[in-house]
């Protein structure tokens, strides 16, 4: 009995068995970050709307500005950007 406890505890560390399956955290910059009070720049870009951001600035002394990522991302497909040199 020991053994089959200490087998499914050592799969369920694992990742095996359903237990803790969840798929990862995706890594994504939206278009609104909360700027100042120590959060450095561009902040914390994790607001897809300037009113989620405004939310979560309200009372904490930080302000909501652009994503610089997300603003001077790649350029829309279709179009074709030539350097001027």
């Amino acid at each position: 009995m020991r053994r089959l406890t200490l087998a499914m505890i050592a799969l369920a560390a694992a990742g095996v068995g359903g237990v803790g399956t969840s798929a990862p955290a995706e890594a994504r910059d939206y278009p609104w970050c909360i700027q100042g009070g120590g959060w450095g720049y561009p902040g914390e870009c994790s607001y897809q709307t300037y009113a989620q951001c405004a939310a979560s600035a309200s009372g904490r002394r930080v302000y909501c500005g652009i994503n610089p990522r997300y603003a001077y991302g790649a350029a829309p497909r279709g179009r074709q950007y030539y350097p001027l040199y």
